[in-house]
């Protein structure tokens, strides 16, 4: 079976096609069988976070066993006015800013994120689609960039915006504070030894190592500490959430 994109998903009317077995192909066009598909989601993160340790970490691997083809996926370049200047400035004016429900709003540069301390991570990338990569990850841990800010007690959820346009609007996703705050949940920077490409997120890729592929944001720009999600989007957390009726919590 020929993978479809998540574009196509939305755009081309074959809603399901690529996310499961080729069997599966005519059932997963059905919208009753989606709502059953994705009604196990509560279940799965209520059973997730009660047998496992909160900090828990995901599997990682030996240098050995990265992937020699890490692939692109999704939107491969924003390639809006503004990203394209900042690509052609090597992204040296660029800023993630970081607010919301926060003491100290932020405004980082590159260099600013490389100045916490770092992490780096050999984990496996899970997509939706059924494909999955071995790639190394590096950059400061989520959790201490929200402490920097000083993160309220009253965000419940953390809304990450980006530079890629689906549907006219800006691509966004969000994580809870428990994952907010996993050692594995970092602002990555570099992969497999690099800065992140265009095609894999430059100049910063969320990577929350416990969830599937596309709650991995990429082009991050902004970070928002909230108390709801109901005014994000259509209020399901995430734009395939919104659009496609995938999980939220998507743990894996």
């Amino acid at each position: 079976m020929t993978l479809l994109t998540r574009r196509s998903l939305v755009t081309g009317g074959a809603l399901g096609a690529g996310l499961l077995l080729s069997g599966c192909d005519k059932l997963a066009q059905q919208p009753g069988f989606r709502r059953i598909l994705f009604s196990g989601e509560k279940i799965n993160m209520g059973l997730q976070r009660a047998l496992m340790d909160r900090n828990a970490l995901a599997p990682e691997f030996r240098p050995d066993q990265m992937s020699p083809v890490f692939r692109t996926n999704g939107n491969s370049n924003p390639n809006t006015t503004d990203y394209n200047r900042h690509v052609a400035e090597n992204f040296a004016n660029w800023r993630l800013e970081v607010g919301g429900l926060v003491d100290r709003p932020l405004r980082l540069s590159l260099p600013d994120i490389g100045a916490f301390p770092q992490r780096a991570q050999i984990t496996r990338h899970d997509c939706v689609e059924g494909w999955s990569a071995i790639g190394k990850w590096q950059g400061p841990m989520l959790g201490n960039v929200l402490k920097a800010a000083g993160v309220r007690n009253s965000a419940r959820y953390i809304v990450f915006t980006c530079a890629d346009l689906w549907s006219g609007a800006p691509y966004y996703e969000s994580i809870d504070m428990v994952d907010a705050f996993h050692p594995q949940t970092i602002l990555a920077w570099a992969m497999n030894d690099k800065r992140v490409s265009v095609g894999h997120g430059a100049p910063i890729r969320l990577r929350v190592e416990r969830h599937l592929g596309y709650k991995n944001a990429k082009y991050v720009m902004r970070i928002d500490a909230v108390a709801s999600l109901a005014g994000i989007g259509l209020g399901k957390g995430g734009y395939w959430e919104d659009h496609v009726n995938y999980d939220w919590y998507a743990g894996i």
